[in-house]
């Protein structure tokens, strides 16, 4: 199938670097959003988002003309759907409104012969049992009158338009016609295998690779508290067990956050709870590591009321400006019922806005009169601070490292008392 006109709908981390790609090697694409504030920072040549090297990408496809940007779809060769799917904070279940909104927006132009690709994360039998009756009632029928296909995005966040290309790719269609036409469309740029399968095996893969991740990062957040216990260093227990030549364990950490591990394994659960304990369980341990990390600040501190504290990292991982569903993020909230006054500094959001929660534009503002410095994410600028000049700007000498990201020596020096994730006294 020759795809001459795209249409992407959802301009987040995924939609905007998948838009650019496609309208870099030749496809005319339109990019909607119905964020105004999106639309409006595009066509003024701005970035809504931190990702290396998208804003050259977008500013040239937009001045180019191959990229433009809407709040509306309109009539094209195909259309993909990239928008978000969190889920319910009460029961955990998949927000589908997003999806069902998109598709439901696609109906009205969609013709025969055209092709509807799913990209968002989603619980197994989405595209059949809900994306197929939306845009069935544009009167065509899917899978004969125009094609269907599920195709998960695979991508780091720092590396998405380098693993947008590189990495392979699975395409599921309603039909093998479907999984074909989306084969044909991704081979536009991607030079990574390309794989059909039907759609729910699609969606499925998509569930197994984050809920695998999420399992693994539990098993390593259950150890650190294991080892706070025993009185043992966790991170040297991990490298002399990672020396067996079949065992990998993972790094612990303040918790699981981001939009894909922290989310994706609840779909399953929703999916079929009676045979997802284990599933549910690491969802649980993970979710439970941030009250871990008060417990730690509370052992460095004693009462933690009335404390000032200078928290190192929002994001949910380093170098990147994502902070949804961040680990992070809850410490400090945990920290703040606890009774003390935290200044956050992420310096790849320095100016984000977040309920109930300070934060603050500069390093040195966190710092001043600080009776704590706390580390809760792995930024690279955080991992070689000035320990001297830190010490001269704070009131105390409490240092907590979450991810095992500073020297030991090089802060007790400095005059500190370090309280490491995962190393039991």
């Amino acid at each position: 199938m020759k795809f001459q006109k795209l249409c992407v709908l959802g301009l987040g981390y995924i939609g905007l670097p998948t838009a650019s790609t496609f309208a870099k090697h030749g496809v005319e694409v339109l990019g909607v959003d119905v964020n105004e504030n999106v639309v409006e920072t595009l066509r003024n040549g701005g970035l809504h988002i931190h990702e290396p090297g998208l804003g050259e990408i977008v500013r040239d496809v937009l001045g180019t003309g191959m990229l433009r940007v809407a709040l509306r779809p309109e009539p094209a060769d195909a259309f993909i759907i990239a928008v978000p799917t969190p889920f319910y904070e009460d029961d955990k279940r998949a927000d589908m409104r997003a999806v069902k909104s998109a598709a439901e927006a696609i109906t009205p132009h969609l013709q025969k012969g055209n092709l509807v690709v799913l990209e968002s994360t989603s619980p197994p039998r989405t595209t059949t049992d809900l994306i197929v009756p939306i845009l069935e009632k544009s009167g065509l029928k899917a899978g004969i009158d125009f094609h269907l296909a599920y195709s998960p995005e695979r991508v780091l966040p720092g590396q998405i338009l380098q693993e947008l290309i590189e990495n392979a790719r699975v395409v599921g269609g309603i039909t093998a016609e479907s999984a074909q036409a989306g084969y044909e469309l991704y081979a536009t740029f991607v030079k990574g295998d390309i794989i059909k399968t039907n759609a729910t095996t699609a969606e499925m893969v998509k569930l197994m690779e984050n809920t695998y991740r999420d399992v693994n990062i539990a098993i390593a957040n259950e150890f650190s508290q294991l080892a706070d216990s025993f009185g043992v260093d966790v991170w040297e227990a991990i490298s002399l067990a990672n020396l067996h030549p079949r065992v990998e364990i993972l790094r612990p950490g303040p918790g699981v956050g981001g939009h894909c591990i922290s989310v994706d394994p609840w779909f399953l659960v929703e999916a079929a709870p009676e045979i997802t304990p284990f599933i549910r369980t690491a969802r649980e341990v993970n979710d439970a590591q941030p009250k871990f990390m008060l417990s730690l600040l509370e052992r460095a501190l004693g009462s933690l009321k009335g404390k000032k504290i200078a928290a190192l990292g929002l994001a949910y991982k380093p170098d990147v400006d994502d902070l949804r569903e961040s680990p992070a993020v809850e410490v400090v909230h945990l920290l703040q019922s606890a009774g003390a006054s935290v200044k956050a500094f992420e310096p790849f959001a320095p100016n984000a806005s977040l309920p109930s929660l300070e934060t603050v534009p500069t390093l040195e503002e966190a710092l001043v009169e600080a009776d704590a410095i706390l580390l809760l994410v792995a930024h690279s600028q955080f991992k070689e601070l000035d320990t001297e000049n830190i010490a001269e700007m704070m009131t105390g000498r409490v240092a907590v490292d979450a991810i095992n990201g500073w020297n030991v020596e090089k802060w007790q020096e400095a005059g500190f008392e370090l309280t490491r994730l995962g190393v039991g006294k």
